[in-house]
């Protein structure tokens, strides 16, 4: 979508960090956050996010 760290975190009201570490698997986000960051890039949190056994 063209969109970089900063422009998700403006849009999702949190910070560049906090992208960066969802991108690099040192945060899971909340709920809340994942759905709103799937919604964002029109997808879905499965898509998204793995879950591991």
């Amino acid at each position: 979508m063209g969109l970089r760290q900063e422009d998700l975190a403006l849009k999702l009201n949190v910070t560049r960090q906090t992208i960066n570490a969802i991108e690099n698997n040192k945060y899971n986000p909340t709920l809340e956050l994942g759905m709103r960051l799937a919604r964002l890039l029109k997808t879905s949190v499965e898509e998204l996010f793995l879950m591991e056994d």
